[in-house]
């Protein structure tokens, strides 16, 4: 199994003597797959809470996909909006705004569960429609979630957390209709609220659970299946240099105990107007990323997860440097102890 083959991996590099490992049957190299990968765990981790396993998410999970021909949208300043009168402004912005390369299906068949959603309206658009956003439009949320739920039923050990942290444009008729689209896709999966510490695998699967909605806005105290924001919160650093970046992370989850929940690490690096100006057309991947990413999966590595540890990890491009699978491997440090 997955974990298996991580927990092999990492007791190789620490040079503890073992005996040779036993030839995998065909089953086991079967499951031996990030889609699977929480399904997976050996028993001993399925009782832990999730909120002690390490747990791999993306930013902007959407945003592999935006329309440059939609309007600029209400997440932008007036300047921006201005500016983006000038087509080549809008494809700029294209560069900037793409955080992820993989569709949802793509992402959860890499091993992601954590969903980082920001949603809004179109203010001129009629009716409650309600599409992803950062920066320009992205996809419908409807079809998102819908190919997030075509996955999990699929996967029936999967469990996914989806964080909707931001709402632009958005009246209380479109959060009323988007509560109910979640309701009518998810139905049954839907994880209803409850103590973050009682909330394992196995109580996932005993109730036939796998999804938990984080709805930050008040709307969330009318509906069971609604977590409240602040039982995910997401300290941002909002730096572009990578060493504060890291500081920011330990000091952060130094606090996290306090909280009682949750806790989301951001990994990630934030652009200023200088930072774009200075890679106008290599994008945020070419210019922040590319560059980083080694050091941000070193500081990953290094990593525990636990009461004390890290819990869930974001990053920009997934699909780059194994960084699904560098986090679901920290898992083998719980079997160890």
């Amino acid at each position: 199994m997955f974990i298996n083959k991580v927990v092999g991996a990492r007791s190789k590099k620490r040079k503890r003597k073992q005996g040779p490992a036993p030839e995998p049957t065909g089953a086991a190299m079967a499951a031996d797959s990030t889609a699977d990968w929480m399904g997976c765990l050996p028993i001993c981790l399925r009782q832990l809470p999730l909120s002690n396993l390490a747990i791999p998410g993306s930013h902007d999970s959407f945003s592999f996909w935006v329309d440059e021909k939609s309007p600029v949208g209400p997440d932008q300043a007036m300047s921006i909006k201005r500016l983006a009168k000038i087509s080549l402004v809008k494809k700029l912005m294209k560069k900037w705004s793409v955080t992820q390369s993989l569709t949802f299906k793509e992402q959860l068949e890499a091993g992601i569960r954590y969903f980082d959603l920001r949603v809004s309206s179109k203010p001129d658009e009629p009716g409650e429609e309600v599409y992803f956003i950062h920066g320009l439009f992205g996809i419908k949320v409807w079809d998102g979630l819908m190919e997030i739920n075509k996955f999990l039923a699929q996967h029936k050990k999967e469990v996914v957390f989806l964080d909707f942290n931001h709402f632009y444009a958005m009246t209380y008729e479109h959060h009323t209709h988007l509560i109910s689209m979640l309701q009518e896709i998810f139905g049954d999966k839907l994880c209803q609220t409850a103590c973050v510490e009682n909330v394992t695998l196995n109580y996932a699967w005993e109730n036939n659970c796998q999804v938990l909605i984080f709805y930050h806005h008040s709307l969330s105290e009318g509906y069971t299946f609604l977590w409240p924001g602040n039982k995910m919160p997401a300290p941002w650093a909002n730096t572009t240099n990578v060493f504060k970046l890291l500081q920011f992370l330990e000091t952060t989850l130094g606090e996290r105990s306090k909280h009682g929940a949750f806790h989301v690490s951001q990994a990630i690096l934030t652009p200023r107007v200088k930072t774009i100006f200075r890679g106008l057309q290599g994008g945020l991947k070419n210019t922040l990323v590319h560059r980083n990413l080694p050091v941000i999966l070193n500081w990953v590595k290094e990593q525990k997860p636990g009461v004390q540890g890290v819990n869930i990890i974001t990053s920009d491009f997934v699909e780059l440097i194994d960084f699904a699978e560098t986090v679901i491997g920290l898992n083998s440090l719980l079997i160890e102890e």
